[in-house]
């Protein structure tokens, strides 16, 4: 049997999950929820769930990935050999997220490059849409964009040389070195965003609290769906970085480490993103709630905007920023596309080289799509879908398979308690049967209920106005394909003696 992978250091696999969840998500979605769902009183339900889901599923992934020592279909596998589903499922969600990531850290890198001269001038909206992408209509795929093709294929080589380098060589070495350098940026910035004319004001309307607002349900599921969409948890992440730990690992402190620094890197992004963002409103003369934006939005229209307006230094400013979005970006790109080649290496027992050659060459093949003039439109629909109906899903499907159905919550919880300072308790599997499947379960029934039953509500009744045949081939058929696949890869035979091996000379150890 193959010796696995092992981290070198504790520090060096906390760098990792933090850089894993640690992505673009922090910096320009967390600000504008956190807006728009209460502001400093939305910190409440926030912490809330973050310690009634986010925690407690990161503890449980964790476990789960230490105590049966594979990649996520291995660990359903060997948890129960029907649930290997569920874990090729959250690979696959992996794999079309990677397609596609990719893609925005390479929008990063133009950005970046064009920050020396502020390239986007002063129509940064038009800019992004006609100049730089030069965007055709929804359906349509035109030709390659050259200014997102190739810093594309720069952004697979780094990510796939680093994969092929190893855990330990490889992911363990580059997040030591972009973990770090995307803290020490970020905090240039955020000192720069709260000096500047207005960045007060922009603090206030971020932190001033609504106290009514935290009576709605709403708010709560924003909450909830922020610290989920975060933390990288429930697509097969996690359960993979951990396997990679060494046997006597302090599971749930490293668990508190990654979740509280994950939203202390959210909470600086806020005060960066405001800040910024109350020197726009005071330039434009308007309310800090008229240029609240989030997602592409925010990064490569408003901020831009807001660069052109600096008082000194402004292309060191838009240069730090872009930076900051492509090192977050590269840390992620990683961790998502370490699940599938983990997978593809523990089922087919192929060589990581020939696993990193075949999963992360065809998901780099995959996002040229993104790279054409259309690009933007697929990109839009297949997130959309895919998180909503994958990585959602997903989690509400873990959590109650496991705590209901195959009852592995007390198992995972001694394996946890035997190696770890901080010992679980009832708050923990309380979160996980009762509270964490109720909100996720309620969330859903929201999605489902917008999709279907008030589809007619709006013009096309689809997500982004998109029409009925552009919405079914890139969301709903990419989501299904990723589920469908998936239990068809469950359905296929082993390989490897992992499995055997695993039960004849580890299970006495490890249980």
């Amino acid at each position: 049997m193959n010796t696995r992978s092992q981290w070198g250091t504790r520090a060096g696999f906390i760098l990792a999950a933090v850089g894993s969840a640690v992505g673009l998500g922090n910096i320009w979605r967390f600000p504008a929820v956190a807006y728009e769902n209460g502001g400093g009183a939305f910190f409440i339900p926030y912490l809330f769930a973050l310690l009634t889901a986010g925690i407690p599923i990161l503890i449980m992934e964790f476990t789960m990935g230490h105590k049966y020592r594979g990649s996520a279909p291995l660990t359903f596998s060997r948890m129960n050999k029907k649930t290997e589903w569920i874990g090729w499922w959250g690979v696959l969600v992996a794999f079309v997220i990677s397609t596609y990531y990719s893609v925005i850290i390479a929008w990063a890198i133009s950005y970046t490059l064009f920050s020396f001269n502020l390239s986007w001038g002063s129509d940064t909206e038009g800019f992004l849409f006609s100049n730089y992408l030069n965007l055709a209509d929804p359906g349509e795929i035109g030709g390659f964009v050259p200014g997102v093709l190739i810093p594309l294929i720069v952004v697979w080589a780094v990510v796939l040389g680093i994969l092929f380098k190893g855990v330990k060589k490889g992911i363990e070495v580059a997040n030591r070195i972009f973990i770090p350098l995307l803290v020490i940026i970020f905090l240039i910035i955020v000192l720069r965003a709260v000096t500047l004319p207005g960045a007060v004001e922009g603090l206030e309307a971020f932190f001033a609290p609504n106290f009514s607002q935290i009576m709605s349900p709403d708010v709560w599921i924003a909450a909830y769906g922020q610290i989920f969409f975060s933390l990288s948890i429930a697509f097969a992440i996690m359960i993979t970085y951990s396997s990679y730990l060494p046997k006597k690992s302090d599971i749930t402190n490293n668990a508190f480490i990654v979740g509280l620094g994950n939203s202390s890197f959210e909470l600086l992004a806020g005060i960066g993103v405001f800040g910024i963002l109350g020197f726009m409103a005071v330039q434009s003369n308007v309310a800090v709630d008229e240029v609240v934006a989030g997602g592409v939005g925010l990064a490569f229209v408003v901020f831009p905007a807001i660069i052109n307006e600096f008082p000194a230094m402004n292309e060191l400013f838009g240069f730090l920023f872009f930076a900051s979005l492509v090192l977050a970006g590269l840390s992620s790109l990683m961790s998502i596309s370490e699940t599938y080649i983990s997978g593809l290496v523990d089922k087919f027992n192929i060589s990581r080289g020939k696993a990193v050659l075949f999963g992360g060459g065809l998901a780099a093949l995959i996002s040229l799509l993104y790279a054409t003039q259309g690009g933007l439109n697929f990109l839009d629909s297949v997130d959309y879908f895919i998180n909503q109906f994958g990585v959602a899903l997903i989690g509400l499907v873990e959590v109650v398979v496991i705590a209901w159905f195959l009852r592995e919550l007390s198992g995972l919880q001694s394996h946890a308690n035997e190696i770890s300072d901080i010992r679980l308790g009832s708050w923990w599997t309380i979160s996980l049967t009762v509270i964490t499947p109720i909100v996720l379960g309620y969330m859903m029934f929201g999605l489902f209920t917008q999709n279907f039953l008030q589809r007619f509500d709006t013009e096309t009744g689809n997500y982004g106005g998109y029409t009925d045949s552009f919405i079914m081939f890139t969301g709903w058929a990419v989501a299904a394909a990723a589920l469908i696949i998936g239990i068809a890869l469950s359905l296929t035979n082993w390989k490897a003696s992992s499995e055997t091996g695993y039960q004849e000379n580890e299970s006495r150890e490890v249980k």
